[in-house]
């Protein structure tokens, strides 16, 4: 699976009561589908995955599939302390057409996660997952940071693609890239503009070629008629083209303070909490970037600079979701202990977004 370009980490949204809001999820995700960014990431870290029980994550995985446009790439955070609940996230997302699993390192047991613990670990996940596995280091959460060297080892399994690397370092991340960059070679279906090409969009092409098929009449359904009186034109259907690709393992950025750095250092692109409420502001230097104008890049993570810092780094989940009320999204509350911004926050975040509307 192609992993490149923008892709907005999803909030989860509640009543305020506490309850799972999915009209709202659905109104959400239905926007990020209208926005060029590259696919959407459900339940990860943006999306309070660890405040939701089984169930609840069940209903946000099916409802986030069945809201979003074929064409957006789908990962699923199915990260869990145990490999055990790890996999049965992984394949309840596989049932959703999800097109690969985000698993965040195992760190409740901190200290006995040593570089043995952690190959295994993962590679007894990709051995058994019926989807690509995106590996997730995210140390301001977990307080673990999976070692370079054990990423360059991961990257050999065939069915471990990528890695997000929430440090926010550069030198780390051009590390990563350096250590993957003999990683094996996989061959990808992509569109004729070398988009990612999704499972939903295969599913979507074999419906439509069922369809087509149960609507024609067998000829010797036809019997003897002398003639038919009239015809009716169909429109002709145009079918999903492909074509290959070869990529090898992707590092993936989880930071939109240093994303240009972060492009120029060597990743492939980028799963933003800033994101969910400013996709645009972050696919722009995104597309700067691709377009080799490094003026207009730069001039666009400036904008974005302090924004960034001030709604995801200082102020977290309330900050993100308040933002998101902002430009259209339904952020609302998050769920206790988090506590929704006090009035005087709000106001902070207002002035730092009124530049960067979506």
């Amino acid at each position: 699976m192609l992993l490149e370009g923008i892709f907005p980490a999803m909030t989860t949204p509640y009543y305020p009561d506490g309850r799972l809001y999915l009209r709202k999820l659905e109104h959400n995700v239905e926007r990020y589908s209208r926005t060029v960014a590259a696919g959407l990431v459900v339940l990860g870290s943006t999306g309070e995955a660890v405040m939701l029980s089984d169930d609840e994550t069940h209903e946000v995985l099916h409802t986030a599939a069945h809201s979003a446009a074929p064409d957006k790439v789908l990962l699923a955070g199915v990260g869990r302390e145990s490999l055990r609940e790890t996999l049965r996230l992984a394949e309840y997302a596989a049932d959703q057409q999800y097109d690969a699993v985000l698993a965040r390192t195992p760190h409740f047991y901190g200290p006995q996660m040593q570089p043995l613990e952690l190959l295994t670990y993962y590679r007894s996940l990709a051995d058994h997952s019926p989807l690509p596995v995106v590996l997730y280091s995210i140390p301001r959460f977990t307080h673990l940071e999976l070692p370079v060297e054990v990423v360059a080892e991961l990257a050999e399994h065939p069915n471990i693609i990528a890695i997000k690397d929430s440090s926010g370092n550069v030198e780390r991340l051009a590390a990563l890239v350096a250590a993957t960059r003999k990683a094996p070679k996989r061959s990808v279906a992509v569109t004729p503009v070398f988009e990612a090409v999704t499972g939903r969009m295969v599913l979507a092409e074999a419906e439509a070629e069922a369809a087509l098929a149960a609507s024609l009449i067998p000829v010797d359904a036809l019997g003897a008629q002398p003639f038919i009186p009239a015809a009716v034109a169909t429109p002709a259907r145009k079918a999903l083209a492909t074509r290959r690709k070869e990529i090898g393992f992707q590092v993936i950025t989880g930071s939109a303070g240093n994303l240009l750095p972060a492009l120029e250092a060597g990743v492939s692109g980028a799963i933003l909490a800033f994101a969910s409420p400013a996709p645009q502001a972050c696919q722009e230097i995104y597309t700067a970037w691709k377009e080799n104008d490094h003026e207009v890049a730069a001039e666009k993570q400036r904008r974005i600079g302090e924004p960034s810092r001030l709604v995801t780094s200082k102020y977290g989940i309330p900050g993100l979701k308040y933002a998101c009320d902002l430009n259209g999204y339904y952020g609302g509350v998050p769920r206790v202990p988090l506590l929704p911004l006090t009035a005087e926050q709000r106001a902070e975040v207002a002035t730092a977004m009124s530049d960067i509307r979506n």
